[in-house]
């Protein structure tokens, strides 16, 4: 999908190019926007294929340390600090 979007900048920017050279400057314009939205888009299919293994890390180590602090509230509790 990344390869989509990376085509249609390019197209979109080569599109805004030829029309700019020929004085049509709002369609220049939103060919350029269009060209510009698309290499976003690349950018964040790029970033959503990255994130959910980055989270998957995350999660583990967030369940061992849940872990460790009730392991030390317990400890705190069975003191017997009772004045």
């Amino acid at each position: 999908m990344e390869r989509v979007w990376i085509i249609a900048s390019v197209l979109g920017v080569a599109a805004a190019t030829v029309l700019l050279l020929t004085d049509y400057y709002n369609a220049a314009f939103v060919a350029g926007a269009l060209g510009a939205v698309a290499w976003f888009l690349n950018y964040r299919a790029r970033l959503r294929a990255t994130i959910p293994r980055d989270e998957e890390e995350e999660t583990d180590g967030q369940d061992d340390d849940d872990d460790e602090d009730e392991d030390d509230m317990d400890a705190e509790g069975a003191s017997g600090d009772d004045d």
